[in-house]
């Protein structure tokens, strides 16, 4: 694809253009804006929707508290209050009991945090039934809604719900060009018009201004047009390989949470490292996940005989 380049520092590459006006007609908001990571699109959220001394709940194994270094406090200067969820989604029971009440030693609960799909509970998927009624308490209580939507379009192939759905029920929403659909850098943050204005300022402040970043959002257009239903294999090799490994009598593995490209599975027997060491060196990559478990994400650089080549290799090595 051939990229026309401008400044976009100040609005002037046509390519960051087009990659912005593309997202917003996919997501339904007013405005986007072109950033160089999820992280980045998740703390300017944070940092757009809240003043100092705000709370932001979320789920305690969101990638926002777990993740992203310590960021809200050093950034937006706000609390994080964590929800237990269950396969990484949130009751209404408490995230109510989570919302602050007027006293005036509290802090005030502005912003509420999803992640879809959730990438700690094995890329479980989260019901939209859920965000309405939670989208729903926030409105009643004047609390924003964030979505981080790093892999939105894996929930997309295996649900049919649509971006625009989704965002429906968020007053901002971020996504990742550089996961699941094979860009090599990039994220985008979507919302209305004052929000992404004041996220525009803050991407300045913190360093995230590119010049001719035209080149980069080329990829990441490419990446929206041709790669998004390709996801449904990476889900289909995730199935094939999480089914073959729970043969093995010492693998614990829960297949109803294998619901898009990402596994979580616990080996009975030795330190999880020496797991992970032994099959790395048998060319099997897996990394540490959440607690014990072990974690194997599946990709569109893992072809289908390569999945079925890592299946035996871990049946013969664990």
């Amino acid at each position: 694809m051939n990229a026309e380049l401008g400044d976009d520092v100040f609005g002037e590459d046509p390519t960051v253009n087009k990659l912005q006006e593309k997202c917003v007609e996919l997501s339904g908001k007013e405005k986007s804006l072109f950033v160089t990571s999820g992280c980045l699109g998740n703390q300017l959220a944070i940092k757009s929707h809240t003043n100092p001394g705000d709370e932001v709940i979320c789920e305690s194994d969101s990638h926002v508290f777990n993740y992203e270094t310590a960021a809200p406090s050093i950034i937006s200067h706000v609390q994080l209050h964590t929800v237990k969820g269950k396969n990484g989604v949130m009751s209404i029971d408490d995230v109510k009991n989570a919302v602050r009440s007027n006293e005036y030693y509290f802090p005030v609960s502005k912003l509420i945090c999803f992640e879809n799909t959730h990438n700690r509970a094995g890329g479980t998927i989260l019901p939209l039934d859920n965000l309405k009624e939670l989208s729903s308490l926030a409105r009643r209580n004047n609390i924003k809604v964030h979505m981080d939507g790093a892999r939105i379009f894996n929930a997309y192939n295996e649900t049919g719900i649509t971006l625009k759905e989704y965002a429906s029920y968020t007053d901002s929403i971020s996504f990742c060009f550089s996961k699941g659909l094979g860009a090599p850098v990039g994220s985008v943050l979507c919302g209305d018009a004052p929000f992404i204005e004041k996220a525009h300022k803050w991407r300045k402040i913190l360093g995230g201004g590119m010049r001719q970043s035209g080149i980069l959002a080329a990829a990441a257009l490419y990446a929206l047009e041709n790669n998004v239903e390709r996801l449904k294999e990476d889900h289909k090799k995730a199935r094939f390989f999480a089914e073959a490994i729970s043969k093995k009598p010492n693998i614990e593995i829960d297949l109803d949470l294998v619901q898009t490209n990402i596994i979580l599975f616990r080996i009975h027997g030795s330190p999880r490292e020496e797991y992970i060491s032994k099959l790395g060196n048998a060319g099997v990559l897996v990394s540490a996940g959440a607690g014990d478990y072990i974690r194997a994400v599946f990709h569109m650089d893992v072809s289908g005989s390569e999945t079925e080549n890592a299946a035996e290799i871990f049946n013969k090595t664990v």
